[in-house]
């Protein structure tokens, strides 16, 4: 593939104008292939890894990103055997991609795709500690020594749960709505805390992962992430 210049390559994957790529090159920011970059250095956006300030940059020019509502019902898979609608069945995309981790098939929310390997990595991977936020409709009075609970970590019959930060938003009739946030992405995990301290869970949605909210995104309905969207969720992980 033919190579071109570091300052284009980067102001296309929206670091900044070329102007701007080129004083974080003299100020060292910028690597490529561990090494630091020079003024009028061409890379290869196949194979080249280029970071700034310590983070690496997308630079591939096949590389796509999107956010999808999942209803519930809906598989996170490429394919089910038992013929349910999967995840895949909502994106209109040409290149192969995957979902960032799962969700149940009857929880629903925020999901995103890419065929980005390192940032599914660095999102999914718990050394870095990625947080992913619930909005948890729950049957019953959730009160502070549950949420106190929460926060200490569940014990659950595969081990003990991650701490997690919860806070109860509002009660309505016999029902509790709990905001939950964790870094843990264990099978059911959310749902099965709850259930350790004897609460069901009625309705599970996700609406955040890391700095990407779900915001008003209608149910099965799926958009591009933005520049400034990746490089924050290359940002997130510790």
């Amino acid at each position: 593939m033919r190579q071109e210049r570091l300052q284009k390559v980067l102001a296309r994957a929206g670091v900044g104008s070329r102007r701007m790529v080129e004083d974080m090159i003299r100020a060292g920011r910028i690597v490529v292939n561990g090494e630091r970059a020079i003024l009028g250095r061409r890379i290869d956006v196949s194979k080249d890894a280029v970071e700034v300030d310590g983070l690496p940059v997308p630079v591939r020019t096949d590389l796509v990103y999107y956010a999808l509502n999942k209803p519930s019902g809906v598989v996170t898979s490429a394919t089910d055997p038992e013929g349910r609608p999967t995840v895949l069945d909502y994106i209109d995309e040409v290149r192969r991609v995957w979902p960032v981790g799962r969700l149940d098939i009857d929880t629903e929310g925020l999901l995103l795709l890419t065929n980005d390997g390192e940032l599914t990595h660095r999102l999914t991977h718990p050394s870095f500690g990625v947080m992913k936020t619930y909005l948890a409709e729950i049957r019953g009075d959730v009160g502070g020594r549950a949420l106190k609970a929460l926060s200490r970590g569940v014990p659950l019959e595969d081990g003990a749960s991650a701490p997690a930060h919860a806070s109860l938003v509002e009660k309505v009739g016999g029902s509790s709505l709990v905001e939950l946030s964790i870094a843990e992405g264990r099978n059911r995990e959310v749902r099965r805390m709850f259930e350790a301290l004897d609460y069901q869970v009625t309705r599970l949605v996700r609406i955040a992962v890391g700095p990407v909210r779900l915001g008003r995104l209608k149910s099965g309905t799926i958009r591009r992430l933005s520049h400034d969207d990746v490089r924050a969720l290359y940002r997130a992980g510790r």
